[in-house]
């Protein structure tokens, strides 16, 4: 049986990091709402999203893209 290697120590993941950012941000707002639930017209305000034309959520206006 093989194990895979583990990354260096000192590796970053990109995405992972702007996930972990947006997950924060999330959080935050969420703890500062008065309400039980952010709405997701709010959620997409806090992750910077602009709503499709349908009213669906669309891809990040800023630099916070998985691209």
């Amino acid at each position: 049986m093989s194990v895979a290697g583990h990354r260096h120590p000192t590796a970053w993941d990109p995405v992972a990091l702007v996930e972990i950012d947006l997950t924060g941000e999330l959080m935050i707002a969420a703890a500062a709402a008065s309400e039980d639930r952010l709405s997701p017209d709010r959620i997409d305000e806090v992750l910077d999203v602009e709503a499709d034309e349908d009213g669906g959520g669309g891809e990040p206006s800023g630099g916070a893209g998985r691209g």
